[in-house]
């Protein structure tokens, strides 16, 4: 990812440790063998966010991760997957891209097939600028929004 992403992703990593103060949050954990952009860690709870800025096939970020889930080799008793989708995936005429369609196809499936995993595709509402580019001014206050719904995610999951 590039320098922006980052900065997104280290925010959010900052807002998850201060609403959801449980968990043990950090930027750039492997899973297995797969580098999740921030994850969070809670008793037997694993939370994987994938930031999907402007992935040209987010599916194999959700592939990868249910796969190594799959074989094992993920240990927790409750894993919840949230995919954070930015502007990048929006359609001019309305809707989303089919890569974004296909990436929360293979997360519902897979989830649907594991009664220990949550699929969580999320909206994060911003543009992502072209490499140099800036951030848009509300981007902080998109990524706490991301935070919000990454909290009610868990929640839900333990519910």
């Amino acid at each position: 990812m590039g320098e922006t992403a980052n900065r997104v992703q280290v925010r959010l990593c900052e807002e998850l440790r201060s609403r959801a103060a449980a968990y043990d949050w950090a930027t750039e954990v492997t899973a297995a063998s797969t580098p999740v952009d921030v994850a969070g860690s809670h008793d037997d709870t694993r939370v994987l966010v994938e930031l999907e800025w402007r992935r040209a096939d987010p599916a194999d970020n959700t592939a990868k991760l249910f796969r190594h889930l799959h074989e094992g080799t993920v240990d927790a008793a409750t894993v919840i997957v949230v995919q954070l989708f930015t502007g990048y995936y929006d359609l001019a005429r309305g809707g989303v891209s089919s890569k974004r369609l296909n990436a929360e196809f293979v997360g519902g499936r897979a989830a649907d097939s594991d009664s220990r995993v949550r699929y969580e595709p999320v909206d994060l509402a911003i543009d992502p600028p072209k490499r140099g580019g800036d951030l848009p001014d509300d981007w902080e206050s998109a990524v706490a929004g991301v935070a919000d719904a990454v909290c009610a995610a868990v929640t839900a999951a333990r519910e």
